[in-house]
C-alpha cells in the first residue's frame, strides 16, 4: 500500500481536535552561537559540550555557550593524536595537537546508532550529568536499553548502605514528589521520551509544562497509594490538555501519549482512542516526524532533540500496539514516511544491514520500532480477517528475519549483566503477539473455549482442525514464548502496561490448546497458564485492564478443567494411557486449580 502524505492523513482523521485553539507559532529556537562581531578567542581546550558538537568555544569558565544552554561546563584535556609516552623531549618549535577530537556523536542518533567507538573519542553525557546514564552510545543523551533502564533509574535511590530506596520510601517527600518519582522509577523505562527529570524540571522554570507534569504525576500515582491525589491529578491533565490557550507542541503529544497509555491500562480505551486521534493530529500537524523538528525546537541541544525523536518513536509504537491487540485502530502513522533519523544512519541503513555487508549493532529501541513496523506491515495485508496463504508467509519471512538477525546481545531480554533491557522487552513482546495476530485465523485451533476472554479485544472464531498444521505450531510457540517472558527475574510492573494483552493473547492459546484434548505434556502447557494468570494478578495491582483480563483468564480455566473433570468418568477417556499416568494427570489439575482459586480469592 503506498505511504499516504500528511496532508491525506489529517484529512482523513476527520474533523479537528475540540477545543484546540488554531496551530500555534513554533517554539523558537535558542541560537548556540555567540556574537558574531567579537572575534574567537584562541584558547588551549575547548569544553566537552563545544567539543562535542564542533563548535567554537570560549575558553571562559563557564563558556558563554554552556551559559546560554545552562549546561554543565567540564574541561578535560585531550588525547587525540596521543600514542604514548615519547622516548625522545618534544621539540619546542613543533605545533601541539589539536585539543578538538573527533565528535563521536556528529548527528548519529541514539535511536538507531550503535556503540562502535571507544569511549575516548567523546564525552560521554553523563560528564554532562552524572544523572544521566548512558547505555549504547556515547552520546546518547538519554538511558538507552542495551544496559537496564529501569535498574540503571532505580540505582539513584540507592542509599548510603546500598539498599534499593524507591519512590515510595524516600523521606520528607511532597505527595507531588512522590508521584513525579513514581513516574520515573516505574514508567519512564518503559516510555523513555520526556526529558529526563532534572532537565525536565529545569525547563519547567522557562516554559509552561504544567499540562505534562500534571499527566505524569497522575500516571506516577497509579503505582502508589495517593489516596484521592491520583484523581485530582487526572482532572488537572485532562483540563490542561485541552485548554483553549494550550500550545500545540511536542510537550503537548509527551503529555496526551502519557495520558491516553494510562486510560489503556485503566480500562478506559474508548477515551484512550478519542486522545490517540486527537494526538495523532497534533503531531503531524507540527511535524513531529520530521528531521527539522528537532532541530528547530532542540535549541542546539542533543538532549532535547533527542526527546523530541523519541516522542515520535514511542507515539508510533503505542499506536500500533493500541491497534494489534484491541483490534480497533487501524495504525494511522504507520503511512507517515518519517525521516527524523539523523544522519548518518536511517532506517533503510538498518533494514538493509544484512547486504551492506557492515557488522553493526543497532539501538534496543531500533529494534523496537522495526519490530512494531512489521506489525504495521502485516496490518496492511489484504484481507486482513483471512489472510492468504502467500501474503502470510512474507509476513512470517519479516517475524523470522527480524528473530534470526539480532546481534547475540539483543537475542533475548537481558543484557550482558543479566539485567532487563526493556526495549528488547518490548521488541520481542511485539515479535511474539504478531506471530500469534497473524496465524491464528490459519491455525486449526478451537478458539471457542476462550470466547469469554475478550478483555483486550474481541473474541476471534478459529474453527477446530483433525491436525495441528504449521499455522497452529507458530501460535504454540510464541505463546510459550511471552509465557516465558513472566520468568525474568524483574518485577513484573516494571514493564509496559501492554504486556497485559500480549499475556491475554497467550492465555487464549493455551487455554484453547487446554480444552482440546489429553495430550502427554498437558502439566508443561498448565504451568504456562498458571505463569501467565500469576503475572495478570501481579500487573492488576497496577492496571485495571490486568484485573479485568485475569479474572476472565481464571473464569476460563475453570471451566476447563470441571469439563475435562466430567470426561475423566467416562473410562473410553483413559484408554491408552497406563494407571500412573492417569494418577498424574488427576493430581495435577487439582494442584494448578487449587492454586488458581487461591489466586482468585487473593486478587485485588
Amino acid at each position: 500500500m503506498a505511504s499516504r502524505s500528511p496532508t491525506e492523513l489529517l484529512t482523513s482523521l476527520g474533523p479537528d481536535v475540540p477545543n484546540q485553539p488554531p496551530h500555534s507559532t513554533p517554539m523558537s529556537s535558542t541560537s548556540g552561537n555567540g556574537d558574531s562581531r567579537t572575534p574567537p578567542n584562541t584558547v588551549q581546550a575547548a569544553c566537552l559540550a563545544c567539543r562535542g558538537k564542533h563548535l567554537k568555544c570560549d575558553g571562559n569558565t563557564p563558556c558563554g555557550r554552556c551559559q546560554i544552554h545552562e549546561t554543565e561546563c567540564i574541561y578535560v584535556a585531550s588525547r587525540r593524536g596521543y600514542k604514548g609516552p615519547r622516548r625522545n623531549p618534544p621539540n619546542p618549535g613543533k605545533r601541539p595537537a589539536s585539543d578538538s577530537p573527533p565528535s563521536a556523536n556528529g548527528d548519529t542518533c541514539s535511536l538507531i546508532a550503535s556503540v562502535t567507538r571507544p569511549m575516548a573519542t567523546a564525552p560521554s553525557v553523563s560528564t554532562f550529568n552524572p544523572a544521566v546514564v548512558v547505555a549504547e552510545s556515547p552520546a546518547t543523551p538519554f538511558t538507552a536499553s542495551g544496559v537496564n533502564g529501569l535498574q540503571l533509574y532505580r540505582s539513584q535511590y540507592l542509599n548510603g548502605g546500598g539498599a534499593l530506596v524507591g519512590p515510595d520510601t524516600q523521606p520528607q517527600q511532597t505527595i507531588p514528589e512522590r508521584c513525579l518519582n513514581s513516574f520515573y522509577y516505574y514508567f519512564y523505562p518503559g516510555h523513555p521520551s520526556v526529558l529526563p527529570k532534572e532537565h525536565l524540571l529545569k525547563m519547567a522554570k522557562e516554559k509552561d509544562l504544567a499540562h505534562l507534569l500534571a499527566a505524569m504525576r497522575w500516571v506516577g500515582s497509579l503505582y502508589i497509594d495517593v489516596g484521592p491525589a491520583r484523581a485530582t491529578y487526572f482532572e488537572e491533565a485532562m483540563r490542561l490538555v485541552y485548554a483553549q490557550d494550550v500550545v500545540r507542541d511536542g510537550y503537548l503529544v509527551q503529555a496526551m501519549v502519557i495520558l491516553l497509555i494510562g486510560l489503556d491500562g485503566s480500562c478506559q480505551q474508548e477515551k484512550a482512542r478519542e486522545i490517540l486521534s486527537h494526538v495523532e493530529r497534533i503531531a503531524i500537524e507540527i511535524g513531529l516526524y520530521t528531521r527539522a523538528f528537532a532541530t528547530l525546537h532542540g535549541g542546539g541541544v542533543p538532549r532535547v532533540e533527542e526527546s523530541w525523536r523519541r516522542t515520535w518513536w514511542d507515539l508510533f509504537v503505542v499506536d500500533g500496539m493500541v491497534a494489534g491487540v484491541h483490534r480497533q485502530t487501524n495504525f494511522l502513522l504507520f503511512d507517515i514516511v518519517a525521516d527524523n533519523i539523523p544522519r548518518p544512519m536511517y532506517l533503510e541503513d538498518f533494514d538493509d544491514q544484512v547486504f551492506s555487508g557492515e557488522e553493526r549493532e543497532f539501538s534496543s529501541f531500533a529494534y523496537r520500532v522495526a519490530s512494531i513496523r512489521n506489525l504495521g506491515r502485516m496490518m496492511r495485508l489484504p484481507n486482513n480477517g483471512f489472510p492468504s496463504e502467500e501474503n502470510v508467509s512474507r509476513i512470517e519471512s519479516l517475524l523470522s528475519n527480524w528473530r534470526m538477525h539480532l546481534p547475540p546481545t539483543k537475542i533475548d531480554s537481558l543484557n550482558k549483566d543479566c539485567q532487563l533491557d526493556e526495549m528488547m522487552f518490548q521488541a520481542h513482546m511485539i515479535n511474539h503477539a504478531c506471530s500469534i495476530i497473524l496465524h491464528q485465523p490459519l491455525s486449526q485451533l478451537d478458539s471457542s473455549p476462550a470466547r469469554d476472554v475478550t478483555a483486550c479485544a474481541p473474541h476471534r472464531a478459529v474453527q477446530s482442525g483433525d491436525n495441528f498444521n504449521i499455522h497452529t505450531r507458530h501460535i504454540i510457540k510464541a505463546a510459550c514464548e511471552i509465557s516465558k517472558m513472566v520468568t525474568y527475574n524483574v518485577p513484573i510492573t516494571s514493564h509496559t502496561h501492554f504486556f497485559t494483552c500480549v499475556l491475554t493473547l497467550s492465555s487464549i492459546v493455551h487455554l484453547s490448546k487446554w480444552a482440546l484434548y489429553f495430550i502427554h505434556d498437558e502439566d508443561d502447557l498448565r504451568q504456562q497458564v498458571r505463569l501467565n494468570i500469576g503475572a495478570l494478578n501481579k500487573l492488576s495491582n497496577v492496571w485495571k485492564a490486568a484485573n479485568t483480563a485475569s479474572g476472565q483468564v481464571r473464569g476460563v480455566a475453570q471451566e476447563i478443567y470441571r469439563a475435562k473433570k466430567a470426561q475423566q468418568t467416562n473410562p473410553q477417556f483413559w484408554v491408552g494411557f497406563t494407571q500412573e499416568e492417569i494418577i498424574s494427570s488427576m493430581a495435577a489439575d487439582e494442584g494448578i486449580m487449587s492454586e488458581i482459586n487461591t489466586m482468585l480469592t487473593s486478587a485485588p
